[in-house]
């Protein structure tokens, strides 16, 4: 089943300032036509921010979503509603990890660039009865005394 993902589009700011803004609201996953129908739900309630005092309200559907404009006193302003199919996501979960068994050495399976790695054991430079501070940090640096050092 494909991921897609909602996004609105509005022009935000004034004069010079004025920009384009996008935000994805939800995923859905299922269908292009699924997500399509939760889009138009969605843009159906939309209550932009501005105009404050609209006069007039067209929702029209685009190849890929939905068109808001509406009529303010001065201007008119608008919100882009699409569908777009998630590829990536970095803040997406990673797969759990396999046993070691099967991505081991020598089974000619390689995890991937994805894969996560355990990160090394922290080794001590200091001795184990060195003083140390509430935070474990060791109150003599390690480098202090060392004789390949001016």
């Amino acid at each position: 089943m494909a991921i897609w993902g909602l996004v609105a589009e509005a022009t935000v700011g004034l004069g010079e300032r004025k920009h384009t803004e996008a935000h994805v609201l939800t995923h859905v996953e299922g269908t292009r036509e699924e997500a399509l129908a939760v889009l138009e739900q969605r843009a159906r309630t939309h209550l932009p921010e501005h105009p404050r005092n609209p006069r007039r309200r067209r929702l029209l559907r685009t190849a890929d979503g939905f068109l808001l404009v509406v009529d303010g006193t001065w201007q008119s302003h608008a919100t882009r509603f699409s569908v777009a199919e998630l590829l990536e996501d970095s803040d997406r979960p990673l797969p759990p990890a396999r046993d070691e068994r099967e991505i081991g050495p020598g089974t000619g399976t390689d995890p991937g660039p994805g894969a996560r790695q355990s990160p090394p054991e922290p080794t001590p430079e200091t001795a184990p009865g060195e003083p140390r501070d509430e935070d474990g940090v060791p109150l003599r640096p390690s480098w202090l005394g060392r004789p390949d050092l001016p």
